[in-house]
């Protein structure tokens, strides 16, 4: 019989030393591309570094503050290992660590985060958004995105030969899907159906765009069952739009914005961004309809502002503040333990 593992940047692992699991986070990434410039009455409070007199402002815009975006310094290196320490006293187990190709992904940093916590970090690989991508890359075949996404996942990493990644993603689109991000997805779907690997993707701001993510990843083969749909709470906020998605498509539904606690959200407006107990709320409704093993909780942490030492809530936020309050919403321990625990270990073994 084969066996059964997840590859870590330290090696493979028995799935079930994951423990409590996040499977959508960021310890480096560069998101400068996404700058937006704050209003004018406001622009000298965001031009500044994190201090408290701004704060208020930069959880409202976020975007606008560069020092805020550039998520890879030494500042944000030591906020995120001091982070990780914390998640790990927390009994925090497993850090699924979505930055790839065009988010200047750190494999060192992800090497020596899990060395010094003990927490067990997985490396991904694939193409983010095609704004992010440089001139070459975005010239890649989807047979040249398929080899490079292959060797990573079998061989090793470009600028790390001895470490292989353990999943594909995020693989990013916008909307309407860019030609390069479709050859993107369709690369992916290809590969998975090959390596029956873990998948995650980043929609558009859309609420069509995550079923034409999922139906150009499975007209090329990809198992839905392996794949995640990630930021729902920003893509497909109303619930009979949820419940239609889950229907059709059979994959992992994620919530993994929780502790944004603000309704505006500054990269698409149009949006009402839900609230921590929205969130669970819609986690229920899953739930209710038979479908709790589809689903998976995250953060998303990608700007400083929201690790504690900038401080936000932290890689630990949904341990220690989402999950009691979940079992005061009427979640069972072991409904918490199939959310955090054996949804994440059944979508990362392979």
């Amino acid at each position: 019989m084969e066996r059964v593992y997840v590859q870590t940047v330290l090696g493979e692992t028995d799935p079930n030393d994951l423990g409590r699991t996040l499977t959508h986070e960021h310890l480096a990434l560069l998101f400068d591309t996404f700058y937006v410039p704050p209003p004018n009455h406001l622009k000298r409070f965001l031009d500044e570094k994190i201090e408290l007199r701004n704060y208020g402002y930069l959880k409202q815009y976020p975007y606008s503050n560069l020092y805020n975006l550039t998520y890879n310094d030494e500042d944000t290196m030591d906020a995120v290992l001091e982070d990780v320490k914390f998640f790990r006293e927390c009994n925090g187990g497993t850090i699924v660590e979505n930055s790839n190709y065009g988010l200047k992904r750190d494999i060192p940093l992800m090497k020596r985060v899990s060395e010094e916590t003990g927490v067990n970090i997985v490396a991904g690989t694939g193409y983010y958004v095609a704004a992010t991508q440089n001139a070459s890359d975005l010239r890649l075949s989807r047979e040249e995105m398929y080899n490079v996404m292959l060797k990573e996942m079998t061989i090793g990493c470009e600028e790390s030969p001895d470490m292989r990644t353990g999943f594909i993603g995020e693989v990013g689109s916008t909307w309407p899907i860019e030609d390069f991000e479709r050859r993107a997805i369709l690369a992916t779907g290809e590969l998975q159906a090959q390596l029956k690997c873990p998948v995650s993707f980043h929609p558009g701001r859309n609420s069509e765009a995550p079923f034409e993510i999922m139906r150009l990843y499975q007209e090329a083969g990809g198992d839905a069952q392996k794949a995640i749909l990630s930021h729902l709470d920003r893509t497909i906020p109303d619930e009979l739009g949820l419940l239609e998605f889950s229907d059709e498509t059979k994959c992992y539904c994620q919530f993994d914005l929780f502790g944004i606690e603000c309704s505006f959200y500054q990269l698409n407006p149009s949006v009402d961004m839900l609230s921590d107990a929205q969130r669970m709320d819609r986690v229920k409704l899953l739930r209710d309809d038979k479908k709790l093993n589809r689903v998976l909780l995250s953060h998303d942490i990608h700007t400083k502002h929201r690790l504690m030492k900038f401080g936000g809530h932290g890689f630990s936020h949904i341990l220690n503040n989402v999950l009691p309050k979940m079992l005061l919403k009427g979640f069972t321990s072991e409904e918490v333990d199939v959310l955090t625990i054996d949804n994440p270990r059944t979508w990362l073994s392979s």
